[in-house]
């Protein structure tokens, strides 16, 4: 079952689920990208730090051994993501998933039909933290994002089951994550 725009609320109201949590449905955002509740989803925002990879043809991105220091840390309102690049950001809002919820995460259309990617990884069940966002242009123009604006939209999806082992329970490595997180493997 996925949860509605009533059931969002309880969540957010029971198990402080979103924070800070907006619901801008019936407010006019001049001139801004939509966030917060919609009907079946929450819009989050784009925080205003951002790891942007140093411009090196030779850089080697690695998960297994991620070199931050290829990596610059800005603040900024608004980014253009160079052509054939990619940004990482997190979300403005700290998100607490409950047990017996799944979220999926996709991007906005207004950033989809400007040829952007945003790839999130699937929230599992008590995870809880900032979410890292991988923000990539693929295309061959420069593309402006904007923070504190709407970057992409969640879904909650309910199961009639508790699981047995959440994200919490097997002490996930991304578990209340407070920044933009790099990736990490098991030592």
């Amino acid at each position: 079952m996925i949860l509605s725009d009533i059931e969002i609320q309880h969540y957010v109201a029971t198990y402080k689920m979103i924070e800070p949590f907006e619901d801008t449905r019936l407010i006019k955002l001049e001139n801004k990208i939509s966030y917060g509740t919609s009907s079946y989803g929450y819009d989050l925002r784009l925080a205003d730090e951002f790891f942007v990879p140093q411009q090196n043809k030779g850089i080697i991105i690695d998960p297994k051994n991620f070199n931050i220091s290829k990596f610059t840390r800005i603040k900024a309102t608004e980014y253009v993501i160079p052509e054939n690049n990619f940004v990482l950001g997190r979300s403005l809002e700290y998100f607490r998933i409950p047990k017996n919820i799944l979220t999926i995460v996709f991007g906005k259309s207004t950033y989809a039909r400007c040829g952007l990617i945003v790839n999130i990884t699937p929230l599992e069940p008590e995870w809880e933290g900032f979410i890292t966002i991988s923000i990539i242009n693929p295309t061959n123009h420069k593309i402006k994002i904007y923070a504190n604006e709407g970057i992409a939209q969640a879904i909650f999806l309910k199961s009639e089951n508790i699981c047995k082992i959440s994200y919490k329970d097997k002490q996930g490595k991304y578990q209340a994550q407070k920044d933009i997180t790099i990736p990490k493997t098991d030592k």
